[in-house]
């Protein structure tokens, strides 16, 4: 039975727990909301002063208050500002983005408003969950916010909540796998899948394959003949708990086995951000490619940066999709000794021992940052064309025992483009966006915020022009950068993988 640590809840705290929750779910779900309307459709006025102030496409003016992540969205109108909760808030999203485009959405506010919702359940069920010890895990596990210009990016899917909260990262939730013996002759194998063959003992003329609770249960219909035709037999559950991860789909597992650690990725018919996060068909027959060329990529580049390969997958011939699973590296044998990984998009986000917060020598601790993060990205892409999704959610920064980054390890070959399968250009571009855009500007604007004073960017321009790139000198002296439109990406239907960027003001540019 799948299982998380709640705890019962202190007597008489039920009342206020319910209190707090609708007004934090409103607060968190508003501001990655508003970072896209902001960002992608909204003109900033001048003289913006303490609260700025942006005209909306339809005319209307709009003010937040102001900082890193905005909130307390005002609305002007007779004559005066008026708060606009989150109900109201995706009713003027939504009714902007029609006036912008031209074009009608009704699935997308449901989404925005699923989002809200879900937070709300995390909040609730993670007042009564025992966080994890390990710290790694526990930054895995720390995003409320999530993606921070996504306008729904803790929906899940719609259903109800029962069927994903035992299996929800923000929960600190764990649970075991369900084991499935499938019949051979049916089993589609490629790369290094042995791990998956020590996770039990599968009967003759049978091979081990791992499911998701959750994979199971949204494709129950669809697998039914085979279980009942003994193409699948149940075996039962893994004998360990996993932990699934900020990617929600990805679960890891510490004790694999004795010393032994690994990661796997599941299919899930879910939508997750952009994407119904299934492990596509055209993905699975590409990933041995990609992955080879970045672990090959990283061998050159060598020590302290690190690959989490992803080794191989296994499914079967009629439930291609439904039941892939990838088997990833695991962290032992590739964190340096004494280090302790955490997951990049949580030190934005924040957590209980977070280093970005405590470091007592910020610039220091970005200047180590960079030098952890910037060059292999920058060396995979010169010497090897791989473009790296080095966003905040595929990167780990492993920090030592003062709490400074002293490598950086990345992973997911999904998200990979290689060069010249990708134009120069294009891959340039979603260089530029994953590792500047999303990754290091999100980390210079929380160290800035909690370190007043210190300004990032002379050392962020320093790190990429130690690098003998032809774009880099282009890149320093753009006024803008592409910013990622995922609202307008959602609001138009178009596909998830089919990035489309608005110029942002660059601050790498020398003032």
């Amino acid at each position: 039975m799948e299982r998380v640590d709640f705890l019962p809840p202190p007597a008489g705290a039920d009342a206020a727990l319910r209190d707090d929750v609708a007004e934090r779910a409103d607060a968190y779900a508003a501001v990655p909301l508003l970072n896209c309307l902001l960002r992608e459709v909204a003109e900033p006025l001048p003289d913006p002063g303490a609260r700025p102030v942006y005209r909306l496409p339809g005319g209307r003016l709009l003010r937040v208050r102001a900082g890193r992540r905005p909130a307390e969205p005002e609305v002007y109108a007779a004559g005066g500002w008026h708060r606009a909760g989150h109900t109201e808030l995706v009713k003027l999203v939504a009714e902007e983005l029609r006036r912008h485009t031209g074009l009608p959405n009704h699935e997308l506010p449901t989404e925005m408003t699923d989002s809200r919702d879900a937070v709300a359940a995390l909040l609730t069920a993670r007042a009564r969950a025992t966080p994890p010890d390990d710290p790694y895990v526990r930054s895995e596990q720390s995003l409320l916010t999530g993606h921070t210009h996504h306008p729904a990016p803790k929906a899940r899917g719609g259903g109800p909540h029962a069927d994903w909260l035992p299996y929800a990262p923000e929960t600190h939730a764990r649970f075991p796998l369900a084991l499935l013996a499938v019949r051979e002759d049916t089993v589609v194998d490629e790369g290094d899948t042995t791990a998956l063959d020590a996770l039990g003992e599968a009967p003759p003329g049978y091979r081990m394959l791992p499911a998701h609770p959750w994979q199971l249960r949204l494709a129950s219909a669809a697998l039914a003949p085979a279980f009942a035709d003994g193409r699948i037999v149940r075996l039962g559950t893994t004998g360990f708990p996993v932990w699934p991860t900020a990617a929600v789909r990805t679960v890891y597992a510490p004790e694999y086995l004795p010393g032994r650690d690994l990661f796997l990725k599941f299919s899930l018919d879910v939508r997750i951000t952009n994407d119904i996060r299934r492990l596509w068909r055209h993905d699975l027959l590409r990933l041995r490619r990609t992955d080879t060329a970045v672990s090959e990529a990283f061998d050159v580049i060598g020590p302290p940066a690190a690959w989490l390969a992803d080794r191989g997958h296994r499914t079967t011939d009629f439930a291609f999709e439904e039941l892939a699973v990838v088997v990833r590296d695991g962290l032992r044998g590739r964190v340096l000794p004494g280090a302790t990984p955490l997951l990049a998009a949580a030190l934005v986000e924040g957590f209980p021992g977070n280093p970005l917060e405590r470091t007592a020598d910020p610039a220091a601790w970005w200047e180590a940052y960079l030098a952890a993060v910037v060059p292999p990205v920058l060396t995979a892409f010169a010497d090897d064309g791989v473009v790296l999704e080095a966003h905040l959610q595929n990167t780990l920064v492993a920090v030592d025992a003062a709490g400074t980054p002293a490598q950086a390890l990345f992973r997911d070959a999904e998200g990979v483009k290689l060069l010249p399968e990708t134009s120069r250009a294009a891959g340039w571009e979603r260089l530029v966006y994953c590792l500047v855009v999303n990754h290091l500007c999100e980390i210079a604007g929380a160290l800035a915020e909690h370190h007043p004073g210190l300004d990032p960017w002379p050392a962020a321009r320093r790190a990429l022009a130690r690098h003998d790139l032809p774009e880099i000198p282009a890149l320093l002296a753009s006024p803008t950068l592409p910013g990622k439109t995922n609202l307008l990406l959602r609001w138009t239907g178009a596909d998830g993988a089919d990035a489309r960027y608005r110029p942002l003001p660059n601050p790498l540019r020398e003032p």
